[in-house]
């Protein structure tokens, strides 16, 4: 491509990503940032009745005479950045006894997102979907896209359209799940990703948190066994110079404790989207009463397709174990690796390669980023190897990696919807809604078409 052709594909990109503001979108923009986080936090609440919703019967019985209203392009653009965005250079882990003076080298991303994770791996992505289709939001691995000032603030307007970019629509269509049981547990049948609401799911590549915490085990001198079959891992002797062979961790804790770590962010980033919701004046709540095979593709219904996973069976497994779509977002797994020791090569990559926590050329947050990146520990060949046997040890064994616990993981769902106030006007007490949802139509939409 010749350089001008390259501008003027630059432009065209800036062009489609530009966020295109009305002045009362903009002024909703400025009084959203006052909006103060004990207000949010103590005036949170789960507010499900949408416009358009009914229910149908019980003494909370009510219709709603409005159309579902799907949220702006603004409002949902708020929402997935508060869920996952990513808002600049994350400080890494500082130090550790063991490998003094080596940075301390867990971290799998440079940049730091809305949520935590644990010893900075981030292996997650955030997916959602709505009455104009499903999309996949990648702020994983991207480049921090906007720098903080000399406050550590981030202009929200910015932050915003630099995050419009990483929006990556998969399907002209919403997620189908069907409103009954087992796709969706009955208390939501009558409400969950209905129409004209926003649904945004974290879905985190478990394959890649249990490989790094085989490394992060090593790193501290540990090591696993397989408590399940009752042996030690064969070839694990060798490297009894680097972990301790004698006092391993079992197999099983070493998948509940990645599942446990994993579960905390894929949490987390819902809830500050909750929280978000009482300052927009959107109704909403965050949940996991959908069934997660169905939203990945496992579900075994054809009609029922989900994010078209790929996934597996075996009579070993108490379910299906779904592993990734190519090109959208695999796990460190086989099919999609061709082995274990080929998935730790990309971790590595991951880590130390252009773009990674701990490549001089990564931009970060400290005076003399390069020399703090370059100063990391590297993943020697024998590391690799100890790393390698454990994880393939535990696909040979059980036909599957991780052992024990699924490849792709979703636990919380954030919904996010216009409320019906009259809903609650009818059935609750003052104070059922807060000034915001009042007010929001006005705020946001300049006015309320639908009234």
């Amino acid at each position: 491509m010749t350089i001008t052709a390259l501008k003027d594909a630059q432009a065209s990109s800036q062009s489609e990503n530009k966020l295109l503001l009305s002045d009362h979108e903009r002024e909703a923009l400025k009084e959203l940032v006052r909006y103060p986080l004990t207000a949010a936090l103590f005036q949170r609440r789960s507010r499900r009745f949408l416009r358009g919703a009914e229910i149908p019967d019980g003494t909370l019985k009510y219709k709603s005479r409005f159309k579902p209203e799907p949220l702006s392009e603004l409002e949902r653009l708020l929402l997935v950045t508060t869920v996952a965005g990513k808002t600049g250079w994350h400080e890494s882990v500082t130090r550790h006894d063991r490998y003094a003076p080596h940075l301390s080298n867990y971290p799998g991303a440079a940049g730091g997102r809305t949520f935590p994770s644990a010893a900075g791996f981030h292996t997650a992505e955030v997916f959602f979907t709505d009455d104009s289709g499903t999309y996949i939001f990648e702020t994983r691995d991207t480049p921090v896209p906007v720098e903080r000032d000399v406050e550590g603030n981030v202009e929200l307007e910015r932050l915003l359209a630099a995050h419009k970019s990483q929006i990556r629509k998969l399907s002209d269509k919403r997620i189908h799940i069907p409103n009954r049981e087992p796709y969706m547990e009955g208390h939501n049948t009558w409400v969950g990703n209905a129409r004209g609401s926003l649904l945004v799911f974290p879905v985190g590549d478990l394959a890649q948190h249990v490989l790094l915490n085989i490394a992060f085990y090593a790193q501290n001198g540990f090591t696993i066994y397989d408590d399940i079959n009752k042996r030690k891992i064969p070839g694990i002797e060798e490297f009894r110079d680097i972990v301790d062979v004698d006092n391993p961790y079992p197999l099983s804790f070493l998948d509940q404790y990645s599942l446990a770590e994993l579960s905390a962010e894929l949490a987390i980033g819902p809830f500050a989207g909750q929280l978000l919701l009482q300052a927009l004046g959107l109704g909403g709540w965050i949940y996991d009463g959908i069934d997660r095979l169905t939203i990945l593709g496992a579900s075994g219904d054809p009609q029922v397709p989900g994010l078209g996973f790929r996934y597996d069976t075996d009579p070993r497994w108490p379910q299906p174990n779904p592993t990734g779509l190519e090109g959208v977002f695999t796990a460190f797994t086989p099919p999609h690796y061709k082995d274990l020791r080929e998935a730790v090569e990309a971790l590595v990559v991951r880590k130390f390669g252009p773009g990674g926590p701990f490549n001089p050329e990564t931009p970060g947050p400290w005076k003399d980023s390069p020399t703090v990146r370059a100063s990391a520990q590297l993943h020697d060949e024998r590391f690799k190897r100890l790393i390698a046997l454990q994880a393939q040890y535990m696909y040979d064994t059980f036909g599957k990696f991780p052992a024990t616990v699924p490849s792709v993981y979703i636990l919380m769902y954030l919904q996010a919807q216009h409320i019906d106030t009259e809903y609650y006007d009818t059935l609750f007490k003052l104070g059922a809604y807060l000034p915001t949802h009042a007010h929001h139509h006005a705020r946001w939409h300049d006015g309320d078409p639908q009234a």
